[in-house]
């Protein structure tokens, strides 16, 4: 058997998530259907995290272990031809050692979500995008962002489905800056609660139109109490965009 490392883009909105569900596609039915078409073979593809449904990737981290001989050239490019017409697409695909983990070896994960700040509607990012109506005050954003950087209890910012066995994470960074048409948060951490991001998100877009203040944010994180979240964010904005391992 062979492992192969592939990096994965998808746009999420046909989909349910990236992991198999039973009431609608997901990314990992893509790939594992194309796996099985061109090797014959029928192996699970593991990924360096769990997207929800709606939720976009720039380069998702994943593997799959591959009993056929091909070269990691013409396994990227079978699958992307069987993949077609679903919104996915293969990279880079290369081979890996066999206790090489897209998951458990992932040593940092990093999220981006962009913000449309607009009056009209969304045409051609519609999906794509969080639109907001300006104006937003990123400078504000960023500083009740730092609020939640660092080891927490993340209770409020998790959702009541989380699977996680601990609501104690360490956020690395958390950044808002603004760009062209918008404004973008950038996430990095260890590993991230089920809604965490999009959570901090909604509560810093509440921020950002001067409904909630830095203490506002503060207030939400210490109670630790799901109740006490101010917004939870759409999943159109939210990107998987990085999956960092050791060297």
């Amino acid at each position: 058997m062979t492992r192969f490392k592939l990096i994965v883009e998808f746009d999420g909105r046909p989909f349910m998530g990236w992991q198999r569900q039973t009431h609608g596609p997901s990314v990992q039915q893509a790939i594992e259907e194309a796996v099985t078409i061109v090797t014959g073979e029928s192996q699970a593809v593991h990924a360096a995290g769990r997207t929800d449904a709606g939720v976009h990737a720039t380069a998702m981290a994943a593997h799959v272990e591959i009993e056929k001989p091909i070269t990691p050239f013409r396994l990227m490019e079978a699958l992307n031809a069987r993949m077609r017409p679903n919104p996915v697409a293969i990279l880079a695909c290369e081979v890996v050692p066999e206790d090489w983990h897209a998951r458990f070896s992932c040593i940092g994960r990093r999220y981006i979500y962009r913000i449309a700040e607009r009056r009209a509607p969304l045409v051609l990012e519609a999906g794509k995008a969080w639109r907001i109506a300006p104006p937003l005050d990123a400078d504000a954003m960023h500083e009740a962002a730092q609020r939640l950087v660092g080891l927490h209890d993340f209770t409020t910012f998790r959702s009541v489905h989380c699977q996680s066995d601990s609501p104690v994470k360490t956020l690395d960074r958390l950044d808002v800056r603004r760009v062209a048409g918008g404004i973008e948060v950038e996430a990095a951490a260890r590993s991230f609660l089920h809604h965490q991001v999009r959570s901090m998100v909604g509560c810093l877009a509440l921020v950002g139109q001067g409904k909630w203040s830095a203490n506002d944010v503060s207030a939400a994180l210490d109670a630790k109490d799901r109740a006490e979240l101010g917004l939870n964010a759409p999943p159109d904005g939210l990107y998987f965009v990085e999956a960092v391992y050791p060297d």
